[in-house]
């Protein structure tokens, strides 16, 4: 998204938190104790999820303890490179608002959900620019606006109105070993099957599908189950990542990777940032670039 978010040292993917926190807890004596064979810092770091789950399934001596401290440097860890100023730097997810906030894309498109694996408030703030206050779907009966579904749940839940009652919301910790049957998150997976058994293409950006979430893909396929035709997966990324997916999950018989998008939207796919140039094609093939170049955000994936 943004040139200054350098993968080894500010990335925000997972795989580029993970070192910088595995690093952090291993120079911790409380959460190094008892983990002396097991926290070697050597080599590529790239699976916190899977760390947190090992250890909770050890179940040894302060494990709870343990994996709170990790979860707890991990929300520290994304917080502090999401400062204000990079924040107002992003645009790209506020593009995409403004795409699908315009009479020729609505009249195109449906958009029937947006559905967000991420714990930072980053698309949150996008969609409140755009549409109004987020709707989380915190309920069964909340059907007003574009639901946002935040499936893991998210660092700024605190103060929720939920049927009345004000409440902080916990997140969905990181660790394989997720549970979502309980509310809000029973209703927020509930409402995001619904969007999913309505949809004709569902777009996943910046996702790699990871086994870390089966329950997400479990919600695909059970999603699938629910129709006649198959809905579409077009995966917003590199190639190499869209080809990943597909022969991870082949069961899936309609992902299409970003060179084969509606038929080859995109003439070249060779890019430093797939989102961006999916963005540019995308709003040209729906608005015109006449159009395009009259808006605040989406004239910038132009240059």
């Amino acid at each position: 998204m943004n040139p200054d978010l350098i993968p080894e040292r500010d990335g925000l993917l997972i795989s580029n938190v993970s070192p910088r926190v595995i690093k952090k807890a291993s120079a911790d004596p409380d959460y190094i104790r008892d983990l002396e064979t097991v926290s070697a810092t050597a080599g590529v770091l790239k699976n916190i999820e899977l760390l947190i789950s090992l250890i909770e399934n050890a179940k040894m001596s302060d494990w709870d303890d343990k994996t709170r401290r990790l979860k707890r440097l991990v929300q520290a860890d994304i917080e502090a490179i999401l400062t204000p100023y990079k924040q107002g730097r992003f645009y790209l997810h506020r593009a995409l608002f403004e795409l699908h906030g315009r009479r020729a894309a609505k009249e195109a498109e449906e958009v029937v959900g947006f559905i967000s694996l991420n714990y930072d408030d980053v698309l949150d703030r996008a969609y409140s620019e755009h549409i109004e206050a987020p709707n989380y779907s915190f309920a069964l009966d909340n059907e007003s606006n574009v639901p946002l579904l935040k499936l893991h749940g998210s660092f700024n839940w605190r103060n929720a109105r939920i049927r009345g009652q004000r409440r902080t919301i916990d997140i969905i910790p990181l660790g394989s070993a997720k549970t979502y049957l309980h509310a809000p998150y029973v209703f927020i997976w509930t409402r995001a099957l619904e969007a999913l058994i309505s949809c004709d293409a569902l777009r996943i950006i910046g996702c790699s599908l990871s086994p870390n979430d089966v329950h997400l893909i479990d919600l695909l396929f059970k999603a699938h189950l629910e129709r006649r035709e198959p809905f579409e997966i077009e995966v917003i990324d590199f190639e190499e990542i869209g080809e990943a997916i597909r022969d991870n999950y082949g069961f899936f018989p309609q992902i299409r990777t970003l060179s084969k998008i509606e038929n080859i939207l995109i003439p070249d796919t060779r890019t430093t940032n797939p989102f961006r140039l999916w963005l540019k094609y995308k709003s040209i093939a729906m608005l015109g670039q006449a159009s395009v170049r009259r808006l605040s955000y989406l004239r910038r994936v132009l240059n």
